[in-house]
Formats: C-alpha cells, structure tokens, sequence
C-alpha cells in the first residue's frame, strides 16, 4: 500500500502535467489531465514493480505463466488507484485543482485484447494471483485493434476498427531490448552429429516479437505482477531496399505489411485459408516469443534448464496457446542438448490445460499441409508426440483401429488442438462441475478413460474488487456497514449478509442502491443512445456474446409472445419491464448478426407502439465492453442465463448479476447449477431441459420443431411473425433464423424450452410484486456470490495444479 499524503499528491501531479505537456494544469484539456494522472500512477507502481521482480530472483519462488489469446482487462486507472490505496487521497487532491476525478476515468480507452468470457476471466486470474501474493503472469498478442467496435446501423451490425491504441496506451512500457525472434516457415535438415541427430532450421521467415510489459497490481500488498503482449515487428535488416531504390514500393513493404497482420487484430476471419494461416500464425508467435522468454530469463537468473520444471508452470487457456508443448520440446531438445525423454518429462509437468467449451467450432484443428508448411520443426515434434501416443494406444487397444484414430492428435489430415493439450499436460480441467462431467464421460470420455487422473474442475470465478468494489460502490459501503469489510481479503466472508436479507432497513437500503443505479443507466442510454426507459420498470438484462447456443433469440420470441398478448389486451396487468441486450456477433457468423436485426426490428416495433411501451421497452445496447457491463450489470434486476443445457461451459456473467443482487433465471447448464446449490431453489428461477434430456435427444433423435409448432398456438405465432413482414416488410429478412428453428429442427431446442421459460417469467412477474421477497432473494445472491470471488478460483489452481505461490507453502 502506498504511503502518500494529499499535498505530496498534488505537487507531484502538477509536476507530471507539466513534464508530459510542457504547458501549466490552467491550459490542458480533460484528456490532457487523464494522461498525467495515468502517467503518474504507473511511475509510483513502477518501483514496487521493480521490487517485486526482485524478491521474486532472490526467492525463486515458482512462477506462474498464464497463456492466453485474450486478456480483457477494460480501464486501468481506477483499479490501480484503488488497489494502491490511494484513490480517496487522489480524489482529494484533484478536487483541490478543480478536477473531478470520476470524469478522468471515463476517458480511458478500454484496453482491446478481447471479445466475452475467456479474456475477461483472464484479466480476473491475473487480478486474483497478484492480490494472493502469486508470483503469477500473463502472456499474450498486442492487438492493434481489437475484436472491433460494434455501431448498430439500421438496426444492423457494422464492424469498424477498435483503435484502443490511437492516443497510445499509458500503462504499456516497450522492452525492446527483450525482443524475441520468432520462425516461420523454411526448411528443417537433419544431421548427425557425435553420435546425435540434430535439426537446422533455414530459410525461414523470421518475425521480430518485442513486449509490452502491464503492471498487474495486487489489493494494497506490495505487490505488482506483469502481463507482457507481444508485438510482431519486421526485422530491419529485411527491408528489400533495392527493390524500393527502383521504384517497387510494393515489394519493399511486402515483408513489413505480412509481419504486422500478426499482431494487427484479435480474431482473423478464418472462414478462408489465409484467415486460417494468419491465426496459427498468430497463435505459434505469442507462445514462441512468451517460452523463449521465460527460458532467457531463467537462464540469466538461476542458470541450468535441470530443475525448469520445478520453478515454472505455464498454464494454457483454452487451445489457442496449445503450441506452447511442441515449442518447450523444440527448445528443450534442439537447443539445451535433453533426450527426447526428459524434454517430454519437463514438459508435460510445467503445462496445464483449461478447457473452455464442448463446442465443436472452438475445438481447434489445423489441416495437416498449413502446419506443416508454417511451422516445419513443430509438425516435426508434433507427429514425433502422436506416433508415441499412438504407439500407447495401439499396446493398450489392440486393433481397435477406429478407437486410436478417435483419439489420435493427427488424423484425417488435421492436427487436433485439443488432443495435444491434453496429451502433453499434467492437469486438463473444465470450469464448471457440469462441464468438467460432460468433458470427461461425453466428449473427451476416451482420453479421460486414458488418462482418469489428469481431468479436474475448478469453478470459474470473477474478482469482486472490480464487479463488487469497483461497479457497485454503493452496495460494498452498505456490506461494510453491515458486516464489517474483511470480505474485501476474504469475499467468502459475504455469507454473513445472509442474516440481514430479512432486515427489512437493508431490504429497503438494496432497493434504493439498486434503484440508484438504474437511475444511472437511464442516464447513461439517454446521453449515448438517445432512448428514454423506465428506472421503475423491471430490468431484465441478458448480455453476453451473440451465439445460437446462448438463445438470445429464445428470449426475443417470449418478448414478442408478450407483446402480442399486450395488443389484445392493453390492460393486461403485467409489472413493467425493459429487456436490455448487448453482445457482439462475430463478423462472419450470419446467425449471430440476424438475431441483432431481429432484436433491434422487435425493439423498433415496440418503443413505437404507444399502446404498449408504458409496459415493455426493449433496447439493445452497442459496443458491449467491460466499462459498458460496469455500467449495466448493477443496475439489473433479472439476469438471463438461457443457454441450452449442457452447451455453456461455465459463464462468468451469471456470477457478476449475482453478487450485485440480481435474480437469475437460468437452464441447469454450467456454473448456474453451483449458483443453484449456493442460494437455494427459492432464490433462482430454473426452467428448461435436463442435461439427460438434451443429451438423449442428441444421441437418439426424436425431436421434432414441427411437432413444437403444431402443438402450441403461441410458437406457432410468435415463429410465422419472424417471416409474415409483422416486423420487417422484407419478409425474407430473418428467414435464416425461422429456418435454424424449424427447417433444420431447432439444433438448440429453443422451441422445445418456450413453454418453460414463460412460466418461469411468470413466476418472476409474481415474485418481483413481492418487494420484500424479491430484497430478501437478493440479499441472498449477494451473500452465496463470495464462492464465486476468482481469488477461490486461483487458490484452487495454485494448490490444484501449478504448485506456487504464497497461499500454497503455507497452507
């Protein structure tokens, strides 16, 4: 924690101001303000920074690389003050200068370097290690522009550049001087020698990766991790310049442009081959740079590779780092002289492996021809890793030839991203109990049978000092009031507010909090989007990433259930309701983008319906991004987590509703089960199928959309609107979304769950008359959320898996 008083605070900001823009504090604009502010935070982190890297040389204390393609960390400058300490005296001192610290932080770019949950939940591990005192640091891409910026025109998606990085990023510190090459392509000749077969790798492309180096700050304990993002930069003695002396400019830059699409932007479009390339292109260069690294500089600190494993975990999150393995072989083998035995040895115990989805789409694989062409002595390593897995299988499952080539990590000319993960890791855990079950009886249940004692689960989780603390600063004050502030060290400590949820002063304290903080998005939706909405009406909110599975297209049609039930009876007594949405679709899934339009055309009917909109409003909110979800999610009342049974690995936004006192109405998929087992069932609204259910239809057949259709007036009704022009004179407009329902047999049973989930609002309508029921129904949530803090989460992975840190040798 930082030891400073308020007018050492100011002179050194007047200081800094004038430092960074050579004119007095009276002439600078906001934005000028906001840099100086950022600029001298980061400097009082940087030396704790610099000691803690220290301790961490002179202890050799196990550290913790977490790989991940996204780490969406959103604005920086109020969690730095915060976790400090300092932020009441920063907003003392500024208040002296006339500036209003609250409107610097607005200012700040939300960092591009995600798209939902997987980089979000990331950006909380690492919040959670530095705050439990693990030595524990992320690696991954420094995306020039991020997944995009969503604008809503006509209703539609248009992507257009996130340029996060177009004023600089405060935070980032480039070390060029830790630059890494990284190799593609060429050409790999064996030779012999002392007796040895060695490798030498030519006529490769090579690829100048050069960090950016995060302070990741722990809560008021001296502690500062990294987050390092590689850049891919040419290498400039590459640069054709005969070619560009006689005038082939094109030429000349050629090699630069291909080199700066690595690190260009999150996400290529891999609907086409050269999408495909640029994404293994990406996904080899941040693991390359990020192991060439830790081996360099374990190498400058501590000396001989031997003992490696004992100091290091590298974690991999998802598949996308999954050639973290490969590369540890390369560099253990080609560079450091190890038997082919002991670099498998060293590697498999330093990776471990989360599993995010069962998603076929997200389980990555790679045509044999690309990687192989792109990565010549990885595909070398790789095919050597599956003959002797292979060889495994074929003594274990005698002739059992479709079998070893299900599990296999080459076959049918892929390599299967997820079977080398799983091959070459210690630990392969899903992230919640459901997932982690489906994982190892159904989807990867011949690799767990192989391999039983590999497979855990550890319940994602969300860090409170963001979602809680930060979010919601209201409903901390009254938790501190209520039961004292050691939640903030230990948020399992909340369970105490349970004995309050009949209190009825807090009761009446959550409403007003709440209240005040849909006042607060009104204005927010008011001021960005021109839309007026009712902070008395009930706030029914699903926001999350556009996807089929996710059904916000189940939720669109009850909506449009209801307002057809409004048009014939305007005095139907109903509580008010606005159904937010916000999400993003990937640029090429046309699903995804059709549901926007259905959405936004059902809100374009409705708001301008003066019969209606007094009852129901629906918005959908653009550019869906950490710093609009903190806007957002302590304002709502009812939180949708709607996916279909079985198909939602975890989800991370179930937990944000929760611990900011929201009710969820949820299927029995993901961690909603564990939120369920927390709170109770009469402080959640379950509906839907049974995980048995979805699955027996998926492997025996039998459901029939038709038979859906033919058996309840409403779908009936709700499905012909898509197409009937009631909401879009193009009648042709959303055939693609009444086809995946009906023409191809509701892949995500939305028909099948209709009935369900209307009953299951009804009982929300019922339960939120009951002011004092649905108080106490939140006083509960928030009280069960501190299990969902990701400081459990880490400690679990700590002791579970990586073996490191502070809270591990001392238990």
């Amino acid at each position: 924690m930082l030891k400073i008083d308020k007018e050492t605070f100011k002179k050194d900001y007047e200081e800094k101001f004038i430092e960074i823009h050579g004119k007095d504090l009276s002439e600078g604009t906001d934005y000028n303000k906001y840099e100086a502010l950022a600029s001298l935070t980061r400097d009082y982190v940087v030396k704790t920074w610099i000691n803690t890297n220290k301790r961490y040389d002179i202890t050799r204390e196990k550290q913790v690389y977490y790989f991940s393609m996204e780490f969406l960390l959103g604005r920086l400058l109020d969690n730095a003050l915060s976790n400090l300490g300092i932020r009441d005296i920063c907003k003392e001192a500024l208040n002296d200068l006339n500036i209003n610290l609250d409107a610097l932080e607005i200012l700040e770019e939300d960092q591009g370097l995600g798209n939902g949950g997987l980089g979000r939940l990331a950006a909380c591990f690492l919040d959670s290690m530095a705050s439990l005192n693990i030595p524990g640091h992320g690696c991954g891409i420094r995306y020039k522009y991020g997944f995009f910026e969503q604008k809503i025109i006509d209703g539609s998606q248009v992507e257009a550049p996130d340029e996060w990085l177009k004023n600089g990023n405060v935070w980032a510190i480039k070390k060029s001087d830790k630059a890494q090459i990284v190799k593609f392509g060429g050409k790999v000749d064996m030779f012999s020698e002392n007796g040895k077969i060695k490798f030498n790798h030519t006529k490769y492309e090579p690829v100048l990766a050069v960090p950016y180096d995060i302070p990741i700050i722990g809560y008021k304990n001296e502690v500062v991790n990294t987050l390092r993002l590689w850049s891919a930069e040419p290498l400039y003695d590459e640069f054709d310049f005969s070619s560009f002396s006689r005038g082939d400019h094109l030429k000349a830059i050629e090699y630069k442009n291909s080199i700066e699409a690595i690190s260009q932007v999150l996400y290529p479009d891999d609907s086409f081959y050269e999408g495909k390339m640029l994404r293994l292109k990406q996904q080899y260069f941040f693991v390359s740079a990020g192991i060439q690294s830790i081996i360099r500089h374990f190498r400058t600190h501590v000396g001989s590779l031997k003992d490696l494993d004992e100091r290091i975990a590298i974690h991999i999150n998802d598949t996308h780092p999954t050639l973290a393995i490969p590369e540890l072989m390369r560099i253990f083998m080609d560079e450091e002289n190890f038997s082919w035995d002991e670099a498998w040895r060293m590697t498999t115990n330093i990776i471990s492996y989360t599993n995010h989805t069962i998603l076929a789409e997200a389980l990555e694989k790679w045509p044999v021809e690309m990687f192989k062409s792109l990565l010549p002595r990885i595909y070398m390593i790789v095919e050597e890793i599956n003959r002797r897995f292979c060889e495994e299988l074929w003594n274990k499952y005698i002739g059992q030839w479709d079998k070893i080539s299900k599990m296999a990590i080459i076959s049918d000319g892929y390599v299967k991203m997820a079977h080398l993960a799983i091959v070459g890791s210690h630990s392969v855990n899903g992230v919640a109990k459901l997932h982690t079950e489906i994982l190892k009886k159904q989807e990867m249940a011949d690799l767990y049978y192989f391999y039983p004692k590999k497979f855990n689960n550890k319940t994602n989780g969300i860090t409170h000092r963001r979602w809680l603390m930060r979010a919601n600063p209201q409903l901390t004050d009254l938790l501190k009031e209520t039961i004292g502030d050691s939640f903030i060290k230990h948020p399992t400590d909340m369970e105490a507010f349970e004995a309050y949820a009949g209190n009825r002063i807090v009761q009446e304290r959550l409403q007003n909090i709440k209240f005040s903080n849909k006042k607060k998005l009104a204005e927010y939706l008011k001021f960005n989007q021109g839309i007026s909405i009712n902070p008395n009406s009930l706030f029914d909110v699903q926001v999350k990433r556009i996807h089929a599975y996710k059904r916000q297209v189940l939720n669109c049609l009850r909506i449009m259930e209801l307002y057809r039930r409004l048009i014939e009876n305007p005095n139907l007594d109903i509580i008010p309701r606005t159904f937010i949405f916000a999400g993003k679709a990937a640029p090429g899934y046309y699903l995804a983008k059709n549901t926007i339009e259905l959405i936004n055309a059902v809100a374009n009917k409705i708001n301008n319906d003066s019969r209606v909109n007094e009852k129901i409003k629906v918005v959908f909110v653009p550019n869906y991004r950490v710093s609009v979800a903190e806007a957002i999610i302590p304002a709502a009342d009812l939180s949708e987590q709607i996916s279909t049974t079985t198909k939602e690995a975890s989800g991370t936004s179930n937990m944000k509703f929760m611990m900011n006192g929201a009710i969820t109405i949820a299927t029995l998929d993901g961690a909603n089960i564990e939120i369920r087992d927390e709170v109770g069932d009469e402080n959640i609204v379950i509906f839907g199928m049974t995980k048995k259910e979805v699955l027996d239809y998926y492997h025996k057949g039998g459901y029939s959309a038709w038979d859906m259709v033919n058996r309840d007036y409403r779908i009936k009704q709700v499905t012909e609107d898509i197409v009937n022009g009631f909401y879009c004179s193009d009648k042709e407009k959303f055939k693609s979304i009444y086809e995946h329902l009906i023409t191809y047999n509701d892949e995500f049973f939305v028909l099948k769950d209709f009935d369900s989930y209307l009953k299951a609002q009804k009982r929300v309508d019922s339960l939120y008359r009951d002011s004092s029921k649905w108080q106490s129904m939140c006083a509960i949530n928030i009280a069960h959320s501190g299990v969902f803090s990701s400081d459990r989460t880490i400690q679990e992975y700590a002791t579970g898996i990586w073996g490191s840190g502070y809270l591990y040798k001392n238990l």
